[in-house]
Order: structure tokens, then sequence, then C-alpha cells
């Protein structure tokens, strides 16, 4: 279960900002309004570590990639300013609990550059996060 508390606790901090998009989540229909910006969001597990000997500690690593997608033609400074709010909102040290799971930002989130989408301007905020499980 901890790898649903995880997204859960970092879907739940991203939706408690100020000014958060419309979003697009995982295995969920979501229908995007023409020339309204939005967020897409993927939890990307990596490989699970153990950092010890024993069988009563592993650790969850992965990043949570907060696309955003915004009206082409319309410039990259409301979608640069929303990637970093982001990245304020999810500041290297930041930890976030739900449930018995704690995930801490390990990393400042990385911006990709801009790219054209179909009809949207397309930048990925990546957040890299840990999360130590006892058993």
């Amino acid at each position: 279960m901890s790898i649903v508390k995880i997204r859960a606790a970092l879907e739940s901090h991203l939706s408690g900002m100020s000014g958060a998009l419309s979003t697009s989540y995982e295995n969920a229909q979501f229908l995007p309004v023409a020339g309204i910006p939005f967020q897409k969001v993927n939890l990307l597990p990596a490989t699970t570590e153990n950092p010890s000997i024993g069988a009563e500690l592993h650790r969850e690593v992965g990043i949570f990639q907060v696309s955003l997608y915004y009206p082409v033609n319309a410039g990259a400074t409301a979608c640069a300013t929303m990637a970093e709010n982001i990245r304020t909102r999810f500041a290297r040290g930041t930890t976030i609990t739900k449930d018995s799971v704690t995930v801490m930002i390990d990393s400042t989130p990385s911006i990709s550059n801009g790219s054209i989408d179909g009809d949207r301007w397309f930048v990925a905020v990546s957040i890299n996060y840990t999360a130590d499980i006892f058993i």
C-alpha cells in the first residue's frame, strides 16, 4: 500500500497549492478544455532500495512528474511561472505524510525545456522523492 499512499500524498500536496490547474490523473478520464491550461500527473517509481540488512525497511524512490499544458502561441511566461510555483511547493527538504508514510523531496525539482504538443505548449516538472517504508 505504500505506493498508493505516496501517490495520494504527492497529489494532495499538489492540489492544495494556490492557483492549481485542472488535473489529469493517471487512469482517470479527463477532457481538456480548448484554450484553458491544465496539468497531468504521473508517478514514476524507480527501483526499490534496501538501505539496511533485514526485512523491516525498504525505500521507495521515484519521480512525481507534473506536465503543464498551456495554449500554444500564448507565450511561455504563464507556463514558466506555474512551473516555478510547483518547484517552490515541492522544494528540496519538503516532507509530506499520508497515514504512516512520509514522503521526502530530496532534491530541487527540475523543469524541462518547453515544446509544442498539438495545440499546447508543454513543460514537465520532475520531482524526485524518497519514502522509507517500515514493516
